[in-house]
């Protein structure tokens, strides 16, 4: 019999899209557990589409600009390097530093809504990165601005840390693939948006002058969020419960009365200390986890090595087009991620079959359906792109070539964060807590590597050495297509949501 997580460690309290699950040991009465009723108006899974989507749409616009904050500094670059007074390699780490702090900062913004809620979190986290992001415009000081890089990134990591589990809060757990679908098009789309949008930005202005237009931009994205979250209300179903039964204490004088056991409020040290290391454990233990980390890692980190990569390969000393025109090349891989968002409709009605088809429990292994066409297509992306990205064939066969990277991009992605959460439900918060570090970590490693490899091998190389690490991961999806049930039912997260399904269709 699989072991019970739960017996020595306590369940997780803030997933990112899984449901909250009622305890069925609470030691109170029934009639003394405050929870949302069916058809309850303060459950937020009871709100109008239109109230719901937007919550979303409000949203949206702080992911994307979360990205933008790394790849908007890329065009500026060259002169940051030349200001300054520093070489091409240093200027990186002023995208470096970004991702690494977004590699860190959800660690602990996502436990502090289980206090705050979610609304607080966005807006003052948000609004600490738009002061720092106001300090970059005046800064002068190498040491100064990259120490302000890393916290801007830390504190724009809020839509990382947050989004998925306003999405939780929001829809059913069958129900989160469109919602899931935006979220994850605002943060893949990002980074090649980004560089297309500040190309022009950049075009006859400083870096300085690029960071204060970046702070206009997101200041307005802030202003729109702030107003929509404070209209629409709280989303976290924890911190809703928790307000309504000291209001009906208070009221009724019943001080028995409280949420469930899952629902309460854990002390800091078990609070934060499960935060930063059961990430760790599932990285250290779970094969879902391993892969979806290594292809999170992988992408992101190819997609932030681009944005050094392109200005190499598109700029004068390739194809000679100016920021601008290196910045529109980025478009072919913006096409191609949106192409991802109107083909994933597609894996969403697969999916649902899936669920009619197994009595409406879960099927993580259709999350993966589309994912094995794109992690064939991925490598076969990358060779083309080695060998049309050459100032001798028109840039628009490279761009193209890139298109097929930016579709294989979004629908690899969406495919670990949804089967992750799928397999592992209450348990997901810290999976892809664990896979979100490894991700940034090579978003900011593989920029400065990557740059190198460029410069020493050239471009063709450089892509077939990529396309060579891609099709090493070819297998991921298959193999959880043909072994995930077996993965998750070895798995003593897992394991107990397999269980559950079992048990149920047994019943039935």
């Amino acid at each position: 019999m699989s072991h019970d997580p739960s017996i020595d460690m306590p369940r997780e309290n803030s997933p990112l899209l899984a449901a909250y699950q009622e305890s069925p040991e609470a030691n109170v009465a029934k009639d003394e557990v405050i929870t949302f009723h069916p058809d309850d108006p303060e459950d937020p899974r009871n709100w109008s589409w239109y109230r719901k989507w937007l919550m979303i749409a409000a949203i949206i616009p702080i992911d994307l600009s979360v990205s933008w904050g790394a790849s908007g500094f890329s065009p500026a670059a060259a002169d940051f390097a030349k200001d300054l007074n520093v070489s091409p390699q240093v200027a990186t780490l002023g995208l470096s530093l970004y991702i690494l702090g977004l590699a860190f900062g959800p660690m602990s913004l996502a436990p502090l809504s289980e206090y705050f809620g979610r609304r607080p979190i966005y807006v003052f986290s948000y609004g600490i990165f738009l002061v720092l992001l106001l300090g970059t415009t005046f800064v002068e000081n190498l040491a100064v601005f990259f120490v302000l890089r890393f916290f801007s990134g830390y504190f724009s990591s809020v839509t990382i840390s947050n989004f998925g589990g306003t999405i939780a809060d929001l829809f059913h757990h069958h129900d989160t693939g469109p919602a899931m679908s935006w979220f994850l098009w605002a943060a893949t789309g990002g980074s090649p948006t980004g560089f297309v949008l500040f190309s022009f930005i950049a075009k006859g202005r400083s870096w300085h002058g690029v960071f204060r237009a970046m702070f206009f931009i997101c200041f307005t994205f802030w202003v729109i969020m702030a107003g929509a979250l404070y209209y629409l209300g709280e989303t976290r179903h924890s911190v809703l419960l928790l307000r309504r039964a000291k209001s009906l204490r208070a009221t009724t004088g019943n001080e028995e009365l409280n949420v469930s056991d899952e629902m309460k409020q854990r002390g800091p040290r078990q609070l934060f200390g499960t935060a930063l290391t059961r990430p760790f454990r599932f990285l250290g233990s779970e094969a879902i986890v391993q892969f979806s980390a290594l292809y999170n890692g992988y992408l992101y980190g190819l997609s932030f090595l681009f944005n050094g990569a392109f200005h190499l390969i598109f700029g004068p000393n390739g194809y000679g087009f100016d920021v601008v025109g290196v910045g529109i090349c980025f478009v072919g891989i913006v096409v191609g991620i949106c192409a991802g968002l109107l083909t994933n409709t597609y894996q969403e009605r697969y999916y649902q079959k899936q669920v009619s088809l197994s009595q409406n429990h879960d099927a993580p292994e259709a999350r993966v359906h589309l994912a094995k066409l794109a992690a064939i297509v991925l490598p076969v992306s990358l060779v083309a792109f080695a060998y049309t990205a050459d100032p001798s064939i028109p840039p628009v066969v490279p761009v193209i070539a890139s298109a097929f990277w930016g579709w294989s991009f979004y629908t690899l992605i969406l495919m670990t964060l949804t089967y992750t959460e799928d397999a592992y439900k209450t348990y997901s918060a810290s999976a892809l807590a664990g896979i979100g570090l490894v991700r940034n970590l090579a978003g900011s490693a593989f920029p400065l590597a990557g740059r190198r490899l460029f410069v020493n091998l050239g471009t063709k190389n450089s892509c077939l050495i990529l396309a060579a690490m891609s099709v090493v991961m070819i297998p991921i999806p298959f193999i959880l297509t043909r072994y995930g049930i077996a993965l998750r039912k070895k798995s003593p997260w897992a394991a107990h949501h397999v269980e559950e399904d079992e048990e149920e269709t047994g019943d039935a």
